[in-house]
């Protein structure tokens, strides 16, 4: 009696491994063509072949050295900056002990800090992979980013970049001006104009033809521009405008940057619930964590040096609470990003888990800027 049905999964396997056998010969067929070729050839050619083929395969393996993993990734970086030891604020000017005018030392920026050190975090600890000429180039002409595998970290250092660039544009626009009718500051204007520089840059460009500055270049002037703000206000000849307007109009912003890239992923999970096979997902869930933990320590800066207009305005349980908030998100990491129904039990939204996490921040920067206007 059971033999017609051993039969029938004797017929299903075999269907299965034939399937597979046919999907395995169709990929290595190239590489074996190549292989009948090269074996055909003379000493030149395959010398000459197979020093292409060498170098090729050494910058493939720099490659993946480089995208597998997050260099120095830390949950807890803003931990090194002692936080709780700052007894004065941006722009602050300690009086010293028979001090004169030129002994006299003013208070560094935490935000600025912090954003110089995101800077060097992306490009220096860790090689910026989005306009890596491999990266660019795709696998076998299809862009990494619609792949399920190697562009992880990228989408995760574009999310970092993206609160960086926020950030260097309220620097420039009213945190290092007087109450935003000076002249702009040299050093946060150039910052800013280096920090917008297209992500994707190379060494070189065939539209338009001709070399270019590469993307790594223009973000680390960027940073060695903020720290040479960050000197001048240490010695008292720039400004950091720490007033309640300007915490009001630096949370706005970050709190409409973090809605857009809420409203990014609700877009993708409407586009698709795929699951763990949408290979989108996981470049809208790693942009959305890398902007978490850039803000996570910028927020925190912000602390520091707004503390008086924080603490004035009685908010430091709610600030204290948006940077739980933020920490707590940064214990998710997940092995594969999966894009399911919302109530899925065996493909889980992790687009939506995030989602939450973002709207709960963001809900917290409205009820600030809430207490800040009253």
């Amino acid at each position: 009696m059971l033999d017609p049905i051993i039969a029938f999964f004797e017929r299903v396997f075999t269907w299965i491994g034939h399937g597979i056998g046919l999907i395995i010969a169709w990929i290595l067929w190239p590489f074996l063509a190549a292989g009948r070729w090269y074996r055909s050839k003379g000493f030149i050619l395959k010398a000459v072949v197979g020093g292409l083929v060498l170098i090729v395969v050494v910058l493939y393996a720099m490659f993946l050295w480089r995208v597998l993993w997050i260099r120095n990734f830390n949950p807890d970086y803003v931990a090194a900056y002692s936080l709780e030891d700052t007894s004065t604020k941006a722009g602050d000017q300690p009086s010293i002990e028979n001090s004169g005018a030129t002994t006299r030392t003013c208070s560094r920026s935490v935000i600025v800090d912090v954003t110089a050190d995101l800077i060097d975090f992306n490009v220096d600890q860790n090689s910026w992979i989005s306009s890596t000429l491999l990266y660019k180039a795709g696998f076998f002409g299809l862009p990494w980013d619609a792949t399920p595998f190697l562009d992880n970290k990228a989408s995760f250092q574009r999310g970092v970049q993206q609160a960086v660039q926020r950030t260097s544009i309220e620097l420039v626009d009213a945190l290092g001006r007087v109450r935003g009718t000076s002249a702009v500051d040299k050093d946060l204007d150039r910052a800013r104009g280096r920090l917008q520089y297209d992500l994707y840059t190379w060494y070189f460009s065939l539209t338009p033809f001709g070399p270019l500055t590469p993307t790594p270049s223009a973000y680390r002037e960027g940073r060695d521009r903020l720290r040479a703000f960050n000197d001048r206000l240490e010695s008292c000849t720039a400004v950091f405008d720490a007033r309640a307007d300007n915490l009001i109009r630096f949370v706005d912003r970050i709190a409409s940057d973090i809605g857009s890239t809420s409203a990014a992923l609700r877009d993708r999970s409407d586009i698709s619930n795929a699951g763990w096979f949408d290979t989108r997902a996981d470049n809208q869930y790693w942009f959305a964590y890398g902007q978490l933990y850039a803000y996570y320590g910028i927020l925190t800066a912000a602390h520091a040096d707004f503390g008086d207009v924080i603490k004035s305005r009685q908010l430091e349980d709610v600030w204290n609470t948006m940077e739980e908030q933020l920490r707590a998100t940064l214990d998710l990491d997940p092995v594969i990003v999966s894009n399911g129904k919302e109530d899925g039990w065996i493909m889980p939204s992790h687009l939506a888990t995030v989602g939450f996490y973002l709207l709960r921040v963001r809900s917290n920067l409205v009820e600030v800027r809430s207490i800040l206007d009253r």
